[in-house]
């Protein structure tokens, strides 16, 4: 059987370190266990059954989460992680602060710390 040809991606480092790890368990390396758990992932979310629509309908906040079954409510929670990841991942809490007038202070590529001012101004900090 004929592989297809791979692609380059980024994957979020805590879930490779787990894919690694599971994998391990499983007798697959992580490299496997990320496309094992992407191809269970896709077929859950490519057969709708009633189970997955009342799930998505808690995340719409449309069903209470105390009326899903214990199975529904794991899956609810490990999409809500997922979200959350994802968010965090993207979020730019720097920029969000400074438009909201908020000083803040990050490393930068030096390992320097710098204050970030809501002007657009910077100023790296004297630690001493």
């Amino acid at each position: 059987m004929t592989r297809a040809a791979d692609k380059v991606t980024r994957v979020d480092a805590d879930l490779v370190d787990s894919a690694i790890a599971e994998g391990r368990r499983q007798q697959r390396t992580g490299r496997q266990q990320l496309e094992y758990w992407a191809r269970v992932g896709r077929a859950l979310t490519t057969h709708e059954s009633a189970s997955l629509r009342r799930v998505q309908d808690a995340l719409a906040g449309t069903v209470a989460t105390t009326d899903l079954t214990p199975d529904e409510g794991r899956a609810f929670n490990a999409q809500v992680r997922a979200l959350v990841s994802e968010s965090l991942a993207a979020a730019d809490y720097r920029h969000e602060l400074t438009e909201r007038g908020v000083t803040t202070v990050s490393l930068d590529e030096d390992g320097r710390i710098v204050e970030y001012r809501p002007d657009g101004t910077t100023h790296v900090l004297d630690v001493e």
